[in-house]
């Protein structure tokens, strides 16, 4: 790349340090005419591009091939040959949510054949339990009307159809039984006994799920769809946060390994993710072609390279770390349950979060 004109004044025009030579000792900044061509403008960005493509794509090539070499490589220093690890993070997780959520929209994925005509033994069914319902409450006027509606055999219903008379429907599943209303739901409480009424918390997961129920008595399917499309679009945010947990994780894991700081860990933690990212690039690929296709072999692809994923970080595991087989096989197990673990604590919050945002 053509260098630019040094200026003749030697003061820094960024930090006003003197400059002995092309660099500023203080901030690094070149001491150039500040003015430039629009052809080495040009030259400028092709080189930013190409600069960019050889240290993205040598990266590329040890993380995939070299489990935990790139992290061992930045904690020893060696920075300056491969693409900064958050840099990297940043793009692969734009490119693999970019890709995640052209492939899943919620609305298709909720569809459940709930579009589909309702068979004749799937309607006497359907009548045979509310019936069976009425016998024991009598005065529940949704589920009259949805007898009525079912047995009109000139009238084609479909699930859709069905599901605002469905006064079981519920966004939080708490308990065993479920109720239409907060006066309903305050009134049985008050009957029980102070020992067996729910608590607090309970009460407020209560009174946000019927206050769902009503908002969308009449399209429970769309306040459903409306519950997971905000939950997907949270999914960066929760891995994100997940991601020092997992570094907290290997902490734990490795508290008498002296010479690993938390960052250590954390930068581990970072190119695993990074990898996962890719990984589940080509999981989704497959799973996707084999819907195109039909042919099962991709799915066995995809479930075959979605287990690799546990071999390539017991790989990374061991050649960061440098411990012996048994030693590591035993970390990466309590690992592997403190994620589990980690992540389901993770979803179960967004996923309140979500309800609380629809």
């Amino acid at each position: 790349m053509a260098h630019k004109a040094l200026r003749k004044e030697d003061n820094c025009l960024n930090c006003g340090t003197t400059v002995p030579d092309r660099f500023c000792p203080h901030c690094g900044q070149e001491n150039t005419e500040p003015h430039e061509s629009f052809w080495h403008m040009v030259q400028h960005f092709l080189y930013d591009i190409t600069h960019f493509d050889s240290k993205f794509f040598d990266s590329m090539k040890f993380l995939l091939l070299k489990p935990g070499f790139l992290p061992a490589e930045y904690i020893k220093g060696k920075r300056a040959s491969y693409l900064n690890p958050i840099k990297k993070y940043v793009f692969t997780s734009a490119v693999f949510f970019i890709a995640f959520f052209s492939l899943f929209k919620a609305g298709e994925n909720l569809k459940m054949n709930v579009d589909q005509p309702l068979s004749k033994e799937v309607r006497v069914t359907y009548a045979k339990k509310l019936k069976d319902a009425l016998a024991k409450d009598s005065a529940n006027t949704s589920w009259k009307a949805a007898l009525i509606l079912l047995e009109d055999t000139s009238r084609v219903l479909t699930n859709q159809d069905m599901m605002p008379y469905w006064d079981d429907f519920n966004y939080i599943n708490i308990g065993n039984r479920s109720y239409e209303t907060k006066k309903e739901y305050d009134s049985i409480q008050q009957s029980l006994p102070a020992a067996e009424r729910d608590n607090w918390l309970t009460r407020k997961f209560q009174y946000r799920n019927l206050e769902l129920k009503q908002k969308y008595k009449m399209d429970p399917r769309s306040g459903a769809n409306k519950m997971l499309e905000t939950f997907l679009h949270k999914l960066p945010v929760l891995l994100f946060v997940s991601l020092p947990l997992f570094a907290l994780l290997l902490k734990l894991l490795y508290l008498r390994r002296k010479r690993f700081y938390y960052a250590d860990h954390g930068i581990f933690a970072i190119y695993h993710y990074i990898f996962s990212f890719f990984l589940l690039l080509f999981v989704l690929s497959m799973d996707e072609l084999g819907d195109l296709t039909g042919w099962n072999l991709f799915d066995i692809i995809a479930l075959i390279l979605f287990l690799s994923g546990g071999v390539y970080l017991f790989i990374a595991m061991r050649r960061f770390y440098g411990q012996g087989f048994f030693k590591t096989l035993f970390k990466f197990i309590l690992l592997n349950i403190g994620a589990i673990l980690a992540l389901v604590f993770l979803f179960l919050a967004f996923l309140i979060f979500s309800v609380y945002s629809i």
